[in-house]
């Protein structure tokens, strides 16, 4: 790892505006950023690493009216055994529970892990061995390499310098990532708050749409039946430490008027299964029906050769779960 200088931050408002002047990196769990730091994968090696958990009040889990509301310094350890969020939304529960290991959830946060940057490998090689579009780069090197657990619904255009832009087909493998979308939740942060479908996105080192020097702080969720009635499954070769090759969260209203189903790891951002919730709406789950939703919701994917596998778990995963909901 080179030098760099360290701040504690007090507030914010300082950490925020450390950030706005470049070549800064904010440090929340460190279960992401360290690793990165280690491997030297960055273009640029960040001159300034501005600490978060100096700052008070950002880890906490409360009830406020009819929302479920976490600072984003919560641990994942912390979420996954918190009496409110079993009682109230317990999917929450059970994916802060599944992610990384025992001992990494002690220490990493909910905002760190919905903010992580991709697992893509040439991202995360040694040394910036691949200078990927993600880094600001000239190209995805998985376009043309090995790809078996990129996106299969297509990349995400984005602008790498003003008036240039390239394509990338790394995932979101984040645990919470399906989970908070199907839940509604809404991010909070130091300048707005961003609706479950916004908050998600692709730029040059980030995977949210978070600005320069916009921070997360705090997680709400509606208090809903959305929340109460709701299945997670990720599917892993490893049941520890392993980052999920596919993840999926479905969720139903009381009355089935409404379905809610997410899978992660297939696209650049969670991927909402719109034609599967449009076929289910209204209807109550049969063997027959659940699997019909499985083949909707893998419909218009289109896989390179090595990960042509993903279409068959999306139709599977889809089925059981809705069969278990």
């Amino acid at each position: 790892m080179r030098p760099f200088n360290h701040i504690n931050a007090e507030t914010l408002d300082e950490a925020s505006a450390a950030l706005k002047k470049g070549g800064t990196v904010a440090l929340a769990g460190g279960g992401d950023l360290l690793p990165a730091l280690k491997d030297d994968i960055f273009r640029t090696y960040p001159n300034t690493v501005i600490n978060l958990k100096s700052v008070p009040d950002l880890n906490y889990i409360r009830i406020d009216g009819d929302t479920l509301k976490i600072g984003a310094l919560t641990t994942l350890a912390d979420v996954a055994r918190s009496p409110l969020v079993q009682e109230s939304a317990p999917i929450l529960a059970q994916a802060a529970r599944s992610a990384s290991s025992p001992s990494l959830r002690e220490t990493t946060t909910i905002g760190g892990n919905v903010c992580q940057l991709p697992r893509c490998w040439y991202f995360r090689k040694l040394n910036n061995r691949f200078d990927c579009a993600r880094k600001g780069g000239d190209r995805c090197f998985a376009l043309t390499g090995d790809n078996r657990y990129h996106s299969i619904f297509g990349g995400e255009t984005f602008e790498t310098a003003p008036g240039v832009t390239r394509l990338c087909i790394a995932v979101n493998q984040g645990d919470l990532a399906p989970v908070l979308t199907v839940l509604i939740a809404k991010f909070v942060t130091t300048e707005r708050v961003i609706g479950n479908l916004d908050f998600f996105g692709v730029g040059v080192l980030r995977s949210t749409t978070l600005g320069c020097g916009e921070l997360l702080t705090e997680i709400q969720i509606p208090l809903s039946d959305f929340a109460k009635n709701a299945r997670y499954k990720r599917f892993a070769f490893r049941k520890s430490i392993d980052f999920p090759v596919l993840n999926l969260a479905v969720a139903v209203n009381a009355d089935k008027s409404r379905y809610h189903i997410c899978i992660g790891g297939v696209a650049p951002v969670p991927y909402i299964a719109l034609k599967a919730e449009e076929l289910l709406n209204g209807k109550a789950i049969t063997p027959e029906l659940a699997e019909a939703a499985g083949i909707a919701a893998a419909e218009g994917a289109k896989p390179y050769e090595a990960n042509a596998y993903k279409v068959q778990l999306i139709k599977t995963l889809v089925k059981r779960e809705l069969l278990a909901l």
